[in-house]
């Protein structure tokens, strides 16, 4: 039985230590945070991680715990809707949202929950250094000590501590996008309904285009907040709150739970490119290796981590043989899904009230059109553009049909 560490306990952390364990590995997971992160945003599932999902046995669950969205629309500053994308629009998988919504935090909570038995978890720790020996990976935590792995995993996302102690600095890998965005929950406003409502605005305050977004869930709304600045710009709230000062619709109802909120994250978006997923014993999964999609960073994880621990079953714990395997069968699936939307950053975030009228119009247009799926780079048949082979299973009591 080989012991495995896993850095992070997100989403394909404990996707990762479910699907080792059931292959007979004993999976220990670290986690910075003193427990499993609650919030967060509203995340899709797509396509083949669908699948994945379904053969952890949780579909029925995440079903349960869906937002209950039915669509997004953008809206003008009086709060008239002036574009309509229902979930349905561009297939299951396809939409902007996809037919199946859940909660990040609810998502890490049932996935946690199905990779308990045979999984150590060390919360509120990290780790300070990895050394590789020709039998395993000395691993130096800043709370738990000294301990030795046959692999290490770097499953902790986009700024992965991991990718920074066994690939290289930060800089080699991450390239910031242009924007940033603020994420965190509030109450909703009664205009809210059931549909996600999004204002975008032009370029003021000294920020280029901006959009403000609320999002329903069954506990009340998540806001989110994004704008096009530079590279080292600080987004704390003081400064996300300049960047709209002023602006209509429920801006001022946005910034106020903002500033109330305990949960605020803000970020710059970027996109991860690391040209080979592994170095030795050390491989790297989800965010931390293909961060930077749009709408398909779940889904890839889920997929990513159902890949590598079967890759390693199906090698019997080679891992030289099982990281090459890995990376083969994903690297077209992740290339595909880590394209830009059409139009990029600049139809997303138009500068101007005219780039904006032009972005609405067209889109209005594509939607009536058979090229509607277009619009999105054609997610449906990207998320669906791998192929998950049957693994199997070895642990007793787990069945057949990994």
């Amino acid at each position: 039985m080989k012991n495995v560490l896993i850095s992070g306990a997100s989403v394909a952390g404990p996707a990762l230590a479910h699907w080792l364990r059931r292959h007979g590995f004993a999976p220990t997971v670290v986690e910075r945070a003193p427990a499993p992160r609650p919030g967060g945003q509203a995340i899709d599932l797509r396509g083949a991680a669908r699948t994945v999902i379904e053969r952890m046995g949780l579909l029925d669950a995440v079903r349960a715990a869906h937002t209950g969205v039915r669509g997004m629309a953008n809206v003008d500053e009086s709060g008239r809707r002036v574009v309509e994308f229902p979930a349905e629009a561009l297939g299951d998988s396809g939409g902007i949202i996809a037919e199946l919504e859940i909660l990040r935090g609810d998502l890490v909570e049932l996935l946690v929950g199905a990779a308990q038995d045979g999984v150590e978890y060390l919360f509120g720790d990290s780790i300070t250094s990895l050394t590789e020996h020709a039998d395993g990976v000395e691993v130096t935590f800043a709370e738990a000590g000294t301990r030795t792995f046959d692999l290490v995993v770097g499953a902790d996302g986009l700024h992965s501590n991991v990718r920074a102690l066994a690939f290289g600095p930060e800089r080699e890998f991450v390239t910031d996008l242009g924007y940033q965005l603020a994420i965190f929950g509030l109450d909703a406003p009664p205009s809210l309904g059931d549909w996600q409502l999004m204002l975008n605005l032009p370029a003021a305050n000294g920020v280029g285009g901006r959009m403000a977004s609320l999002y329903p869930t069954p506990r009340g709304a998540r806001g989110y907040l994004y704008f096009v600045a530079p590279t080292g710009f600080c987004g704390q709230k003081q400064a996300v709150a300049a960047a709209f000062e002023g602006a209509g619709w429920e801006v001022p109802h946005l910034l106020r739970g903002m500033w109330a909120a305990d949960d605020f994250f803000t970020d710059r978006a970027a996109k991860v490119h690391v040209d080979g997923w592994s170095r030795g014993r050390v491989v790297l999964l989800g965010d931390a290796a293909f961060g930077g999609s749009v709408g398909m960073g779940t889904s890839m994880a889920l997929v990513g981590a159902y890949v590598l621990a079967g890759e390693l079953a199906a090698a019997g714990g080679d891992h030289r043989v099982a990281f090459a395997a890995y990376e083969a069968k994903l690297g077209d699936y992740v290339r595909a899904n880590q394209r830009p939307m059409p139009g990029g950053t600049r139809a997303f975030l138009p500068s101007s009230a005219l780039g904006i009228r032009l972005r609405n119009g067209v889109t209005r247009a594509m939607l009536a059109g058979p090229w509607r799926k277009l619009l999105t780079g054609d997610m449906q048949s990207k998320s669906e553009s791998v192929e998950l082979a049957d693994y199997g299973v070895v642990v007793q009591g787990f069945g057949r049909g990994a």
